[in-house]
C-alpha cells in the first residue's frame, strides 16, 4: 500500500492534512519531527510532508527533522513552517514579516504539477509569522499574494514543493485538488486504501493473537464495529460487556441490551455500576479528573468481571484516531486537549491488554466499515457519546438534579431535530447544563433555576467543527419544550463556538 508521510511540526492543523488525503483513498499517517531516517525507510512511503507549526525556522529551539530525510529522493510538499524549512534548508532566507493570519488572494504563476488546474487565483488561507524573503537557488515562484512574493515555490527536477498557505483546511479553495495534485500526481500513489481492505487486513491481524477478549461496548458505532471485526476474527473467544455507569442517555442502557440481543450474535453481558461511578464522582468538580475517575472505574468493572467470567488476556476498546491526538499520545507533538478514558485515561494497575482496532481511523471511516458489516442504519447514524457519559456534559459536580436535567433536555433537542428532518444531517447535538442559576418567572411565581446550554455542531471527522446554523423556530420550540418540561430550567442557551477554538464537548 502506498503511504504519505506528514512529519508532525506542532500545528493545529497537521491531522488535517492526512484526514484530507485519506479522502481520496491513499493512505496518510502523522509522525513526530524528529522521527529517524531509518524508522521512515520503514514506513516506505512514496512522499513526504512537511507540516506547519508555531517555530521560526530562527529559534534556537526549533524543529527540524533529520537531515538525512531530505536526502530520500522523495516528492517532498513543506507547508508554513514546512515551507520555510525548506527554504532554509535549500540556501534561501526566510524573514519575519507581519503576522499574516486569514484569507488571502493567491495568483497561481504556473499551473503545472501541484497547482495544475487550480486556474488563475485562489482564496488561500494564512497562518504565518515568517516567510521567505529569498527563494534558494534553482527553485522558481509558482504563487505569490500581494504580502508573500514567494508563496508558493517549487524544485520540479527534484518534486520539492513549498507553500506558505494552508491547503489542508477548508478556507482555502481547492485546497484539497493541491493535495490531491502533490500526492497523486507528483508522488504517482496508488488510491489502494480502501475500508474494505481495512477489514480483511483488520481481521487477518486479530486472528493471529492468542487467548480471550473482552470488549467494552457502550451501544455507540465504535466499540460496536469493533465487537462486530474480532467476532469475525476469533468468533467465540470474544466477550461484550455493556457498563451501565449510570452516565447515559435517557433510557439508553435499555435501548443498548435491546440492540446487541435483536441485531448480532455475539456473547452479551450487562453490568449494572451506577451507584459506582455515581459514588466516585461525587463532590469532584475538575474535568479532567472526572474523566480519570471515570475511565479508571470503567477499567475496575471490567478487571472485576474478568476475574469472574474469564481468563481473559486482552481489553477490546473503541479507540480513534482523534482520541489519541487529544489525548496527547499520538505519533506527533500534539498538546493534551482532553484525556479520554480509554486513552490517556487507562491505570497503571490494568493487568489485560489492550487491543484497539479502530485506532488510525477516523469517525466517517468507521461509519463506512459499519455499512460494509451491515450495521442496522438507526446504529451507525447515531450521533457519537463520550465515553465518560454525561460527566462531561455536566459542568461541575455531577448531582442527581443536573444529571436528569441533562438526561431530559438532551432527549428533547434529539427529538425536535427528528422531527424536523435534521437530526442525520448534524454531526453532534445535546444539551449540558453547570451551576449557574438564573430568575425565571413561571404563572406569577419567580423562580431561580438552572441554565441549560444546547450544542448542535457539524463535523466530519470531529478534530474540528462548526455551529449549526438551527432555524430560530426549532430552537424556540427546544427552549418551550425544556423549560416547561423540566422544573428545574428557567433559561435556555445555544452554543455558537466553533472547533477550535472551543472542543465540541463543554468538558
Amino acid at each position: 500500500m502506498d503511504k504519505i508521510v506528514v512529519l508532525d511540526f506542532g500545528s493545529q492543523y497537521s491531522h488535517l492534512i492526512c484526514r484530507r488525503i485519506r479522502e481520496f483513498s491513499v493512505y496518510a499517517e502523522l509522525v513526530p519531527y524528529d522521527i529517524s531516517y531509518e524508522e521512515l525507510q520503514k514506513i516506505n512511503p512514496t512522499g513526504i510532508i512537511f507540516s506547519g507549526g508555531p517555530s521560526s525556522v530562527y529559534n534556537s529551539d526549533a524543529p527540524i527533522p533529520e537531515n538525512k530525510i531530505f536526502d530520500m529522493n522523495l516528492p517532498l510538499l513543506g507547508i508554513c513552517y514546512g515551507h520555510q524549512l525548506i527554504v532554509n534548508k535549500y540556501g534561501g532566507k526566510v524573514k519575519r514579516a507581519n503576522k499574516e493570519y486569514g484569507s488571502s488572494l493567491l495568483t497561481i504563476d504556473s499551473n503545472e504539477d501541484l497547482l495544475n488546474g487550480i486556474g488563475e487565483s485562489i482564496r488561500a488561507w494564512m497562518s504565518h509569522g515568517d516567510e521567505a524573503e529569498q527563494i534558494p537557488e534553482g527553485f522558481q515562484v509558482i504563487g505569490h499574494t500581494e504580502s508573500a512574493k514567494a508563496a508558493a515555490i517549487a524544485l520540479k527536477e527534484k518534486s520539492i514543493y513549498g507553500i506558505q498557505f494552508h491547503p489542508e483546511v477548508v478556507h482555502t479553495e481547492q485546497g484539497t485538488e493541491i493535495l490531491k495534485n502533490f500526492v497523486l500526481k507528483v508522488c504517482g500513489a496508488k488510491q489502494d486504501w480502501t475500508m474494505e481492505g481495512f477489514i480483511d487486513t483488520a481481521i487477518e491481524k486479530i486472528s493471529k493473537i492468542d487467548g480471550n477478549v473482552l470488549c467494552g461496548v457502550s451501544g455507540g458505532i465504535d466499540s460496536t464495529v469493533v465487537a462486530l471485526l474480532i467476532h469475525k476474527a476469533i468468533g467465540d473467544r470474544l466477550k461484550c460487556v455493556f457498563v451501565d455507569n449510570g452516565l447515559l442517555r435517557l433510557n439508553e442502557e435499555k435501548e443498548i441490551e435491546e440492540m446487541f440481543k435483536d441485531n448480532f450474535k455475539v456473547d452479551f453481558t450487562a453490568v449494572n455500576a451506577a451507584d459506582a461511578f455515581l459514588g466516585k464522582l461525587k463532590g469532584v468538580e475538575d474535568p479532567e479528573k472526572k474523566r480519570m475517575i471515570v475511565g479508571e472505574e470503567f477499567i475496575q468493572v471490567f478487571t472485576e468481571f474478568a476475574k469472574g467470567n474469564g481468563p481473559f488476556k486482552w481489553l477490546a476498546q473503541g479507540t480513534l484516531y482523534p482520541d489519541v491526538i487529544e489525548s496527547g499520545v499520538s505519533k506527533g507533538p500534539a498538546a493534551v486537549i482532553k484525556s479520554h478514558h480509554n486513552v490517556g485515561g487507562l491505570p497503571e494497575w490494568l493487568n489485560l491488554e489492550i487491543l484497539e482496532p479502530l485506532r488510525d481511523l477516523y469517525k466517517d471511516e468507521v461509519r463506512k466499515i459499519a455499512k460494509i458489516l451491515q450495521v442496522p442504519e438507526k446504529l451507525f447514524m447515531r450521533h457519537p457519546f463520550p465515553g465518560p457519559g454525561l460527566s462531561v456534559r455536566i459542568i461541575g459536580e455531577v448531582t442527581p438534579t443536573k444529571l436528569e436535567i441533562c438526561k431530559v433536555a438532551s432527549k428533547i433537542v434529539e427529538e425536535e431535530l427528528i422531527e424536523a428532518g435534521l437530526y442525520e444531517k448534524v454531526w453532534q447535538a445535546y444539551a449540558a447544563v453547570g451551576d449557574d442559576r438564573a430568575v425565571g418567572v413561571v404563572g406569577d411565581e419567580r423562580r431561580y433555576g438552572n441554565i441549560v446550554m444546547i450544542r448542535v455542531v457539524d463535523s466530519v471527522d470531529a478534530m474540528t467543527a462548526d455551529w449549526t446554523r438551527l432555524p430560530h423556530g426549532l430552537l424556540e420550540k427546544m427552549s418551550n419544550r425544556i423549560t416547561n418540561e423540566i422544573e428545574d430550567v428557567t433559561w435556555v442557551t445555544y452554543t455558537i463556538s466553533s472547533k477550535p477554538p472551543a472542543t465540541i464537548e463543554p468538558q
